[in-house]
């Protein structure tokens, strides 16, 4: 680590002495950032040191002069501690080295700066969704050019509509998230380049100083930088981990869709810049911009806030497959059972029966209990979670009902109708013990005979194995592929 070296970007070189480095910043003024003058070098130099030792205090030592020959103060340098190159976050995690016990000391590095970190209305600014809409707009008219030669132009379609699609339903997802103070004054930068693990802890680096603005945001958007730069590194299943880890340090209940839409939003501003950076002639830029653009898009799918219709006749396991389908995707399940009779103030196992249309399951009380449904499910589709509805969904107004509240939603509806063998739906309700379900097989055939045609309903068979029902509704909701199904949850430190 003794060796002299220099490092050059396009903004500033890197003197390394020793077991120190000296960075200078050029005389550029580049409209975002403007260094033309000796003052402002300085300004700059010490507002670098000033924010970069709320990470990393033991390595951003200070600002020194550069003097000429006479003695006048010409330009000045950031002074820092020398860190080892081979213990770059990033090089490690290509070598494959254990890194996970560093990203989990990031993760509640990042967490604890953010508990502590500056808050207001000029920062709070900059989290509002519609600030986040300004910047994807700009993102995408600037890779317009792009399409059809370096992005493909059909992925780059999906990826503006599913952004416009999420950004568009999710207002009051983002109110909430300032609301509870989430959009700090944070590092804005935080790449695997730039994380140094050592024995005594990792080092994080190079926060984002010259724009407070940019630097003002969703502390889960700046840990979902880092989470996009470790799946770029092909270290998708720690990526996972870090973003767990920090909503855990940070108690953060974000859903797991934002999750996913700040890692796309980082990928994609990378794939952005890899698109500019093509234009100048890099060679391997193109490349590189079509591969962050389908990690943007992997995870805008896997991201997709839906509202799922699970529907049948009594006894066909719906509500075994809506559980299961819940769970799989780690989303909200609302049961009309269970609702109908929260209304009617009593527990869910209390009995209700009654005569088909009659008592608890009077039309009116029906109505009641799936306008309840549509009302919940709309304010969590409004805070970015996918709702899975249990109820037999055999009225068509019911249907539309909730076909509205997708709609003003901005979010896919999709419908599964849960078909069964009569004789084994029969014996499920005869063999079933007391539960949330109140029908028995005369009010099931009540219900056969009034049940309005749903042909929109992709037909699930659940006369056999659960496991293979669940298989079939996830390939009608998840088209994409597993890989578009696996929440994001907070975790418990390694090992």
């Amino acid at each position: 680590m003794g060796d002299a070296a220099i490092s050059e970007t396009h903004i500033g070189v890197v003197f390394f002495v020793g077991d120190r480095a000296y960075k200078l910043k050029k005389p550029v003024n580049l409209g975002f950032l403007d260094f033309s003058t000796r003052e402002l070098r300085e300004r700059a130099c010490r507002e670098e040191v000033r924010l970069n030792q709320r990470f990393a205090p033991d390595v951003y030592l200070g600002v020194c002069d550069v003097r000429a020959p006479d003695g006048e103060i010409c330009d000045h340098l950031v002074v820092m501690r020398r860190m080892p190159a081979e213990r770059r976050l990033s090089r490690l995690v290509e070598e494959g080295a254990p890194v996970e016990g560093a990203v989990h000391d990031v993760a509640r590095l990042l967490a604890a700066w953010h508990a502590r970190a500056p808050r207001g209305p000029r920062v709070a600014a900059q989290g509002t969704r519609d600030a986040l809409r300004a910047r994807w707009r700009d993102s995408f008219e600037q890779v317009r050019p792009f399409h059809g030669g370096v992005l493909d132009a059909v992925d780059a379609t999906e990826i503006e509509d599913l952004v416009t699609a999420f950004l568009a339903g999710r207002e009051p997802l983002f109110e909430a998230r300032i609301a509870d103070g989430r959009v700090v004054d944070g590092h804005g930068d935080l790449l695997a380049g730039d994380v140094f693990c050592l024995d005594d802890g990792p080092r994080v680096l190079d926060c984002l100083e010259f724009d407070e603005a940019l630097r003002s945001l969703d502390g889960l958007d700046d840990a979902s930088f880092l989470a996009m730069d470790l799946e770029r590194l092909g270290a998708p299943h720690l990526a996972d981990r870090f973003l767990g880890w920090y909503a855990g340090f940070a108690a953060d209940p974000a859903p797991s869709s934002l999750r996913h839409h700040y890692v796309a939003y980082r990928a994609f501003v990378r794939a952005k810049v890899a698109c500019l950076r093509h234009e100048q002639g890099a060679p391997d830029a193109a490349a590189e911009a079509r591969s962050y653009a389908d990690l943007a898009l992997r995870h805008l799918r896997a991201g997709q806030v839906g509202l799922i219709l699970v529907g049948g006749l009594p006894g066909t396991g719906k509500t075994t497959l809506a559980g299961a389908l819940a769970d799989r995707l780690g989303c909200t399940l609302l049961s009309s059972d269970r609702l109908r009779k929260e209304t009617a103030g009593l527990a869910p196992l209390d009995s209700a029966a009654a005569p088909y249309g009659t008592g608890l399951y009077s039309p009116e009380q029906t109505r009641r209990t799936y306008r309840e449904l549509a009302e919940r499910a709309a304010t969590l589709l409004q805070h970015g979670e996918t709702v899975v509805l249990d109820a037999s969904w055999t009225s068509e107004d019911a249907r539309a009902l909730l076909a509205g509240v997708a709609e003003r939603a901005h979010v896919p509806l999709y419908s599964l109708r849960c078909d069964a063998p009569e004789s084994v739906a029969v014996e499920r309700m005869r063999a079933r013990p007391q539960g949330l379900s109140d029908a028995d097989a005369e009010i099931a055939a009540a219900m056969r005979a009034d049940a309005a045609p749903w042909p929109e309903a992709v037909a699930i068979d659940t006369g056999g194995s659960p496991a293979k029902s669940l298989d079939q509704a996830l390939e009608a909701v998840r088209p994409h592929g597993a890989e578009h199904v696996r929440p994001l949850r907070p975790l418990l430190p390694p090992g």
